[in-house]
Formats: C-alpha cells, structure tokens, sequence
C-alpha cells in the first residue's frame, strides 16, 4: 500500500511538472509569450492552440487581447494594485468645481507589442502605466470645460478630448483606446 501511494505521487509529479512542461495552451482571446532562459523574452507571440516548449528554460505567460474594461467607480477596490479599474477621480474644472469622475475605459493590447510590454513594463502595466496617465488626462481634460458644459452640451467633447490625449500616450505603449464612456460627474462639496 505505502508503495501504491509513492507510486501515485511520483506518477503526478511525472505528469505536471514535466509532461505538462512541454505544452503551453493557449486559449481564444489570449496570446502567449515566452520568456527564454538564454534569450529572453521572445518576439514571437503565440496565438491560441497548444504550443511546445522547452520545460524549465521557457516560461509562458498569457496576455488577454479582448478588450478591456477599465472601470471609474465607487465600487472598485483600491487594495489590488493590478486589478483593471479605479475609483472615482478627483478634477477641477476650467470655472473653479471640483468633481468626480466616473466612467469605463475600454482599453486592448497591440498583440505584436506584447513582449515588448512585458520585457519594457513588466506584468503590472496597469498600476505603472495606465491608472496614473488616465488620472492624469482626466484632470488635465477636464480643467479645460466649464462643469455645465461637462454635463451637458459639450459631454461628447469631452469624452472625445480625453480619447485622443490617451491615445497619444497609450499608442505608443502598444495600448488601444477603443472608447471612452463617461457614467457621471457629480460635484465635490
């Protein structure tokens, strides 16, 4: 029996950490890079299907290439660093209000741009990257209309405004900007 169990043990670590070594899998909506031990990361990005690779010299790592919901909003929790979201954001407007914004990015990456990210940035590209330049941009964009016309008659604007400027930045980055939707901008008492 004690033979049965180490047979049973050395059978599943055959079987994950070596057989399972030799495959990436990578499923639709996702790529893959690889991180190469003598290389390092690989410029060629795998799409999905099963892949080979060599077990412990290449490690794979997914990248999502849907697009992204970036999400402003009073339910988002501040805690995880990497999660895709942020509260609402503080700005003054060009006539002196203060206001938070809320609202949904919609963000995808430049599949080709992938290694680049992750060898450039690293993993944590949202809380390098992207969170700190949307704050940014929404203030800037922001203190350039009144809060009336923010609300109201120039709201597209606005939401236009702030597309281009994160474009400008995020492009070059190997970040798309699909949209921008503004959900609400309440005043700051």
């Amino acid at each position: 029996m004690a033979g049965d169990s180490l047979d049973k043990l050395m059978y599943s670590f055959v079987v994950d950490d070596v057989l399972k070594g030799f495959f990436i899998t990578v499923p639709p909506g996702y790529v893959a890079c690889v991180y190469d031990l003598g290389r390092g990361v690989l410029k060629k990005v795998l799409t999905p299907g099963l892949h080979l690779k060599i077990p412990f010299w290449q490690k794979a790592k997914l990248f999502n290439v849907q697009t992204l919901e970036y999400s402003i909003n009073r339910q988002f929790d501040v805690t995880n660093e990497k999660a895709l979201g942020d509260i609402p954001i503080a700005a003054v407007t060009q006539d002196g209000v203060r206001v938070a914004v809320e609202g949904t990015v919609l963000l995808r990456l430049d599949v080709h741009q992938i290694p680049t990210i992750w060898q450039q940035i690293g993993e944590d590209f949202v809380s390098k990257i992207v969170r700190p330049t949307i704050r940014s941009r929404v203030r800037m964009v922001f203190s350039k209309f009144d809060q009336s016309e923010i609300v109201s008659t120039k709201r597209d604007a606005v939401e236009m405004e702030l597309k281009n400027e994160l474009e400008r930045i995020f492009y070059a980055r190997g970040i798309y900007v699909e949209n921008i939707l503004m959900h609400e901008v309440s005043v700051i008492k």
